[in-house]
């Protein structure tokens, strides 16, 4: 596959400018090649995310469109289907339901539980009938979805059967505002008794779809710039914060990819399918799925436990996957292993193999093209792992290594690429060009209906005039979104002169190449005056084959930094054996040894990375159970919660700051 040959993917459509009376220097403005005369404009029968689901339903009706692994004894069976013809049916049955509950056009509508097709029915009826949809995470506790259900004035919730105990729980005051309660599949008497006490009425799926059946209503079709769902983030502190999505937004962001792969010869076709298992309330995954249904392709559900994720990829067999970077952390973790593992001889042989199709590949043969032989030699096993029809990996969310990028390239016989984005602006703002590895180790350029530039940083030293230009990521567009809910003075804050300020920090190639390298809002400063980039600095201290994660701490009243560390399980252990220690994996991590062998590598880390004096880590804290959303220190997207994180391990900082302290002591009286 030869892709975008002459390696222009952006054209500069505004010079960059030196800061001036008060306002901060900024970078010039890339768009894609692809919007070089302009945004394109959308057709006149896809105007609406209503639209891109109702042509499909139409045109393919009787493709596959929605797949499951029903639950029997525990244990998930095959897949079994819907298809489109099915789906809008009872996306029409359940929106009749709605209108007869007295649910008006412009009502907010949430959702509650794990990707399924109800969920997408759901959805869609809240597009068809001119509902706005709410999705409540499915991690989320009763705190938070109280606090959604209320800011957004919710009327009614699709929800999940285990869920239920959430909205019922007395934490949940909100609910009693609600009208109707429809759970994905069932619920118990005694949930629908304690419903009915708190004046909600509680249906099943199969109740709801017979209300509506019985009473017919059309759908009310949405225009393009009515609010199509309010996308709560997580965030990383404070209240969850309500994004305003268009529905013409959607759909440019479906005809935005659409042009994007027709510039390649292996495009996406109705025989595609899509494996999810990504939160469908987080943006990368519900837009994927919107695209799949423009192309009336078949979108699977993975059956909800993501430790048995390969059992669903086995069965399913997709083609397309999309994660974050731990997900892919894990894929090439299991390869590593299963390489290990192998004999002396054999292992030479992966490895010059290896070497072959990458120096292949960087001097510009496809993956198809760069070594078939290694493809069926060594990598067609790798491939089989991944379900064996895999012909695109797609990573979001956060930067991934470019180690890891370059590893799965070469070994899973299928095109992979990074993009970045935000709710705000219905992800993927950048995305990378398959088989082009000089975009290796970056976000990408941007999208089809992107423009981006870098704004001056000054606190942290960054300038989009020098050389390398960074600072803050900007981006203005087709693809971004209205304003947050009820908060016009945030979205006066972010959104100024047009520009989103997205609070990363980036650093921008003089071709428009981007690359994330740090978090404007994660900066303090230590009593010694020097500000300190902490996500940089845990992306440089995330190597040594001991840390599995580490959270990087310090304050403005100390000059030291110090650190939490997941230590990795099985290299733990493994260092445990070497060195005579027995025990269990959270009795090893108490050791005084254990400690101070990793303090030594994220020293040796500091030393090989030119590190300056002051972002050494002095002291560290080691937890065997890895940062979760249970204990409320990551996002939903394994985004850290760092002021949580304070509180969780205060006792065990100041522990160490005390430490810290009697050795400086010590080391005066001496």
């Amino acid at each position: 596959m030869e892709a975008n040959p002459k390696n222009t993917f952006t054209v500069k459509v505004e010079d960059g400018k030196p800061g001036k009376d008060g306002h901060l220097a900024v970078g010039p403005v890339f768009r894609s090649v692809l919007a070089k005369d302009g945004f394109p404009q959308l057709e006149a029968d896809m105007k609406t995310s209503w639209d891109v689901f109702r042509v499909a339903a139409d045109k393919y009706p009787n493709n596959q469109m929605l797949g499951w692994r029903p639950l029997k004894d525990g244990v998930p069976g095959p897949y079994l289907w819907k298809s489109y013809k099915e789906v809008y049916n009872e996306v029409l049955q359940v929106g009749s339901a709605l209108h007869e509950l007295g649910v008006q056009p412009g009502s907010r509508i949430g959702i509650y539980g794990t990707n399924c097709p109800q969920w997408i029915v759901a959805m869609q009826v809240c597009n068809g009938y001119s509902l706005i949809c709410v999705p409540l995470y499915d991690t989320l506790g009763a705190g938070a979805v109280d606090y959604i259900i209320d800011h957004a004035e919710i009327d009614a919730v699709f929800i999940q059967d285990k869920k239920i105990k959430e909205i019922l729980s007395p934490n949940c005051k909100s609910a009693k505002r609600l009208k109707a309660l429809v759970t994905f599949t069932s619920a118990t008497r005694e949930q629908i008794k304690e419903a009915d006490q708190n004046g909600m009425k509680m249906y099943s799926w199969h109740d709801f779809l017979k209300v509506g059946k019985v009473n017919p209503r059309q759908p009310c079709p949405p225009q393009a710039n009515d609010i199509c769902t309010i996308m709560y983030t997580s965030g990383t502190s404070g209240q969850p914060k309500g994004v305003m999505l268009t529905h013409e937004s959607h759909a440019m962001y479906v005809k935005g990819v659409d042009l994007f792969m027709d510039q390649f010869d292996d495009k996406m076709t109705t025989d595609d399918v899509f494996l999810s298992f990504l939160p469908l309330a987080h943006i990368l995954d519900r837009m994927i799925e919107e695209y799949f249904f423009h192309k009336g392709a078949s979108i699977g559900y993975y059956h909800g436990d993501l430790n048995a994720l390969r059992d669903d990829i086995q069965e399913l067999k997709p083609t397309l996957l999309v994660g974050v970077p731990r997900v892919y952390e894990r894929i090439y973790e299991g390869i590593l292993k299963a390489i290990a593992e192998l004999r002396p001889l054999r292992r030479v042989i992966f490895n010059a193999l290896y070497n072959r199709k990458l120096a292949s590949m960087k001097s510009g043969y496809s993956h198809k093209t760069a070594s078939p032989f290694a493809d069926m030699l060594a990598f067609r096993k790798v491939k089989a792992r991944l379900g064996g029809r895999l012909r695109l990996l797609i990573s979001g969310g956060a930067p991934l290594s470019s180690e890891i990028e370059e590893f799965l390239r070469v070994t899973t016989c299928a095109y992979f690429i990074q993009g970045y984005g935000l709710t705000e602006t219905l992800g993927p703002s950048t995305v990378c060009y398959i088989d082009d590895m000089s975009l290796v180790g970056s976000a990408g350029v941007p999208a089809t209906y992107t423009e981006i530039r870098l704004e001056e940083v000054p606190e942290m030293g960054y300038d989009p005039l020098g050389v390398p230009s960074r600072g803050e990521v900007c981006i203005r567009g087709k693809s971004l979104f209205a304003g947050y809910y009820k908060n016009p003075e945030l979205t006066n804050e972010a959104i100024v002169d047009g520009w989103f300020h997205t609070g990363d920090i980036g650093e921008m190639t003089p071709d428009g190449i981007l690359k994330i390298i740090d978090r404007k809002k994660n900066i303090f400063k230590l009593s010694q005056g020097e500000y300190v980039a902490v996500e940089y600095l845990e992306k440089v201290y995330g190597f040594p084959p001991l840390v599995e994660d580490i959270w990087v701490y310090g304050d403005s009243f100390r000059s030291n930094l110090v650190a939490v560390v997941n230590p990795h399980e099985e290299n733990t252990m493994k260092w445990a054996e070497s060195n005579g220690y027995k025990g269990s994996f959270s009795e090893i991590c108490k050791l005084e040894g254990l400690k101070e062998y990793i303090l030594k590598e994220l020293t040796a880390v500091a030393q090989k990375n030119k590190l300056r004096g002051f972002e050494y880590i002095k002291g560290i804290v080691l937890d065997p159970i890895p940062f979760d959303i249970e204990r409320d220190l990551v996002t939903a997207t394994m985004k850290k919660r760092r002021n949580n994180m304070l509180k969780y391990y205060q006792p065990e900082i100041d522990t160490v700051y005390k430490k810290l302290e009697a050795q400086k002591n010590a080391a005066k009286a001496k």
